[in-house]
């Protein structure tokens, strides 16, 4: 992004990036901190109200004026999965890597990529970053990444495995009919 500033000498200089807050540390830029990132907030919750309803080039713009303003791993991840509706898996997989950039403790996009590789049938790629889901510091949601694990080691034939992983889902979400379903499929397999 190139922008016009004036120099320490008065002489124009482009090609400049002007900070938008002012010294780090002081009362104005935490105010204006918070600021934007209200304003970015507020822009990622219209962005998945429009991917909610199906709308998802808006969506796409909408998240992408929040990055742009106050760049969160939430709204990376959220852009991902957009992509994904739209069948763009490598840009969905581009935007969680920027997420995890954004915040590497936060578990969701590690999940995605795991489960967008699996959709490209990229089984050995996914495992690792599901196991990085797994043991990611913040994430609501521990059972999607041992749920996808279970998928792979089931496609692999590898039923111990997968049974464990189905398991450990629904020790942590025993409500997770998709768990609970792939468990009993596995049960029926072995017997």
């Amino acid at each position: 992004m190139s922008t016009r500033s004036i120099g320490p000498a008065g002489e124009r200089k482009s090609n400049e990036v002007r900070p938008l807050l002012p010294d780090s540390g002081s009362d104005t830029t935490l105010a204006m901190a918070e600021s934007l990132s209200d304003v970015a907030i507020q822009l990622m919750k219209e962005a998945y109200m429009h991917q909610m309803r199906g709308d998802l080039h808006l969506a796409v713009e909408l998240y992408k004026r929040s990055i742009e303003i106050y760049p969160t791993a939430e709204a990376h991840t959220f852009l991902g999965w957009t992509y994904r509706f739209m069948d763009k898996l490598e840009d969905a997989i581009a935007e969680c890597k920027r997420a995890i950039e954004v915040d590497p403790s936060f578990g969701n996009p590690y999940n995605d990529i795991g489960a967008y590789l699996i959709e490209l049938g990229e089984l050995d790629s996914a495992i690792p970053w599901l196991e990085k889901a797994t043991l990611s510091a913040r994430y609501e949601a521990y059972h999607y990444p041992w749920y996808n694990l279970g998928r792979i080691y089931l496609a692999k034939e590898m039923y111990s495995m997968g049974r464990a992983c189905f398991q450990k889902s629904l020790d942590i979400e025993p409500r997770y009919t998709l768990a609970e379903e792939a468990l009993e499929k596995v049960r029926r397999l072995l017997q």
